[in-house]
């Protein structure tokens, strides 16, 4: 993974990440030395959002497998959710 400090960024601007992508689908960007951000382009961006959802539907339909649910109506549940929110303060 490219590594482009953030003083660099402030004096080369945009065209530094720009450079940076071309070699590698992501840039790390370092901040007094430490690894604080990484960027990607839209695309790589849009692929790991995809990716998960696939996670999450996969972990909806695992719950849904061993019966990890609840069946109520929109009142039941808001009166469900209440009584957890009064329990947690």
């Amino acid at each position: 993974m490219n590594l482009i400090s953030a003083n660099h960024l402030k004096t080369r601007g945009i065209a530094s990440i720009e450079q940076a992508l071309k070699e590698q689908t992501e840039v790390a960007v370092t901040v007094r030395g430490k690894l604080k951000y990484v960027v990607v382009n839209i695309e790589r961006y849009q692929h790991l959002r995809e990716c998960e959802l696939v996670v999450a539907l996969a972990d909806s339909k695992a719950d849904l497998d061993v019966g990890r649910f609840v069946q109520e109506s929109v009142a039941q549940h808001l009166k469900r959710i209440g009584e957890i929110n009064k329990n947690t303060k």
